[in-house]
């Protein structure tokens, strides 16, 4: 996994934030006790692991979709940054393999550019990560609404009342039929085809 779809995959999953449960709401009315003799209520709880919504080829195509989309936009800076660095990788070994022959003030000019250049970069790669952190929310945050309201509808229509995110929660032990991760990524992804379009940056 390339670091711009592990960076944008954790910002993902934990703003999703369906941890600790996404619960049904319940009807107001007296806690039943042992005392009453009052039967408790049925739960039905489930499980899902939100990190397999990520999977590029089997979790939730809109998500591949749009992380593309984010990466194209900022490839142009990507490019710029990376042609930066080899620039300060190829002056600073110039220097350094004539460091010892050159005429000092000639070196000082060198070195004074390696500075610059350095800081170029820096404050580009900032201001690259900003625009970057910026655009992703805008382009995820829809998606991650989608997702929370998917899961209530799911869960309602299937009688769970709670759903545990065992990518956010340990979970020690689950039986396989709770685990309703492949269910609900079918049942998304058919109500949400990877057709819409993208506002684009303003």
């Amino acid at each position: 996994m390339k670091i711009d779809r592990l960076i944008a995959a954790i910002a993902f999953v934990a703003a999703l934030a369906v941890s600790p449960a996404l619960a049904q709401t319940r009807p107001a009315g007296p806690v039943a006790t042992p005392q009453t003799g009052a039967a408790l209520p049925e739960s039905k709880i489930a499980l899902i692991y939100s990190d397999q919504f990520l999977d590029p080829k089997t979790g939730i195509g809109k998500f591949n979709t749009l992380l593309n989309t984010l990466n194209r936009e900022f490839q142009p800076r990507q490019t710029e940054l990376q042609q930066l660095q080899q620039k300060i990788q190829q002056l600073k070994d110039e220097v350094e393999k004539t460091k010892s022959v050159a005429e000092p003030r000639a070196l000082q000019t060198k070195v004074d550019q390696l500075e610059q250049w350095n800081k170029d970069l820096q404050r580009k790669g900032e201001d690259a990560q900003a625009a970057y952190t910026k655009r992703r929310g805008e382009i995820f945050s829809p998606l991650e609404d989608d997702i929370k309201k998917g899961l209530e509808a799911f869960a309602k229509q299937r009688g769970i009342n709670v759903i545990i995110d065992g990518s956010q929660v340990p979970v020690v032990y689950a039986a396989d039929s709770i685990d309703v991760t492949r269910a609900f990524i079918n049942d998304f992804n058919s109500k949400n085809p990877v057709t819409a379009s993208i506002t684009p940056p303003k």
